[in-house]
């Protein structure tokens, strides 16, 4: 199928220390976009006056006022998308080179209604490392079974792509849900949309590099998991596959993070082994990661990841308790602080 243009639809809230290098690699594509629209959710730091220097080569909107969400700031930017394909990501993010080649490439088939990118995190501390750990073994391993099932789970924030009009006509904007990616591919499996993976549209994510920042956006990701899962509970029932696929992520990760806390105190051999056999296991993984990414580091991984599995474990139990039991919503949207992407 012939796409005549694409789009990049990039929100953007005091983005100063990330928006120009995003402006950047947005603008490095080797096929190129044919409009880039920044959305700039009423900014009190200098992300306006930077997105100005680029005003000849991107088209920049302004919100009214502030919405003070992603989604909502995406939703006002979409009218003025014109193109047959939005790529959607975040102003904290640089896209590689050929993101928007690959994710043409992808389009070729006239079944495809979205594509998932392959994000990867920019190095800085051990925390940033534990996330690029979690990003390799998710998308290689996890992500691909389910594009070999046909059910990607969720369209990630940073490196996603729609046709347009499809979009427009399934998709809308509930801002119910913190965790909008999620809420927009239930919306696109509830109408058999065809999702496709691209491990090859890379972008590369700025992640909290301290544990507050840390802790605060698993809140996000795991309380907006479980909002999204009571929102669009009813979409188990429609297929097999997707039953199996979401039984097995929560049930997996409420039995886990359960485990890790209950047996030290029912028995604490049996903690330990399960604490040997995790940092085991995370070692081997760590060293076929390292080899993957050709990234050396990621070998020393199971140090801070097997004791990080705590707190993930706490977070997930706590958001559960929080969003499921007592169904307390939050629709607080967080954002990390960010760190100066140096241009090169």
């Amino acid at each position: 199928m012939k796409i005549s243009k694409i789009s990049l639809l990039v929100p953007c809230y005091n983005e100063e220390k990330s928006i120009e290098a995003s402006v950047l690699s947005c603008l490095s594509q080797t096929h190129k976009f044919d409009e880039i629209v920044f959305v700039d959710d009423c900014s009190k730091d200098c992300t306006p006056e930077i997105l100005a220097r680029y005003s000849d080569r991107i088209i920049v909107k302004r919100t009214p006022k502030n919405t003070g969400n992603k989604s909502s700031a995406q939703e006002y930017g979409l009218n003025f998308i014109t193109g047959d394909i939005v790529v959607t990501t975040d102003a904290d993010t640089l896209l590689d080179p050929k993101f928007a080649e690959e994710i043409i490439k992808s389009f070729k088939d006239k079944n495809v209604v979205a594509v998932a990118g392959y994000v990867k995190s920019l190095p800085y501390n051990w925390l940033t490392l534990c996330r690029a750990f979690d990003y390799v073994i998710g998308q290689n391993i996890h992500k691909l079974a389910q594009n070999y099932m046909h059910y990607i789970f969720v369209m990630p924030g940073a490196a996603s792509a729609f046709r347009t009009k499809i979009f427009k006509k399934y998709i809308t904007f509930d801002h119910d849900t913190i965790t909008e990616d999620l809420d927009f591919t239930y919306k696109l499996h509830y109408k058999n949309c065809k999702i496709c993976y691209n491990q090859r549209a890379i972008s590369y994510t700025q992640d909290p590099a301290d544990l507050k920042n840390y802790i605060n956006q698993m809140r996000r990701w795991f309380g907006g998991g479980w909002q999204n899962l009571v929102k669009h509970h009813k979409i188990i029932s429609t297929q097999s596959v997707r039953a199996f696929e979401l039984a097995l992520i929560y049930s997996e990760g409420l039995v886990f993070s359960m485990l890790i806390f209950i047996l030290p105190i029912l028995n604490i051999m049996f903690g330990l082994f399960l604490f040997i056999g995790y940092f085991v296991a995370g070692m081997f993984f760590a060293v076929w990661a390292a080899w993957h990414e050709k990234r050396w580091k990621l070998i020393l991984v199971p140090f801070p990841y097997t004791i990080l599995m705590f707190v993930n474990a706490y977070v997930y139990l706590e958001q559960f308790f929080v969003e499921v039991i007592l169904g307390r919503k939050n629709l607080v949207w967080f954002k990390p602080e960010r760190i100066d992407i140096k241009l090169t």
